[in-house]
């Protein structure tokens, strides 16, 4: 498996910068909006309850599973 991942940081290591993407075209500069933008969309679609359900079943089973 070693191999392997020395073969892929050789060949990383050995592109030349202009072939790497550095930057995107960024359309919409307004981060806070987008930020509470996604955030209502995810308190309106009920997802922060499936969120917080799932965290308390989880933190159940693992009080359930674990030894001591």
């Amino acid at each position: 498996m070693s191999q392997y991942n020395d073969l892929i940081s050789q060949l990383l290591w050995h592109l030349p910068v202009n072939l790497t993407v550095l930057a995107q075209t960024i359309t919409d500069p307004d981060l806070m909006g987008q930020i509470q933008k996604s955030w209502s969309h995810f308190i309106q679609t009920g997802q922060v309850w499936a969120l917080l359900i799932g965290l308390v079943i989880g933190y159940i089973i693992r009080n359930l599973t674990s030894y001591g």
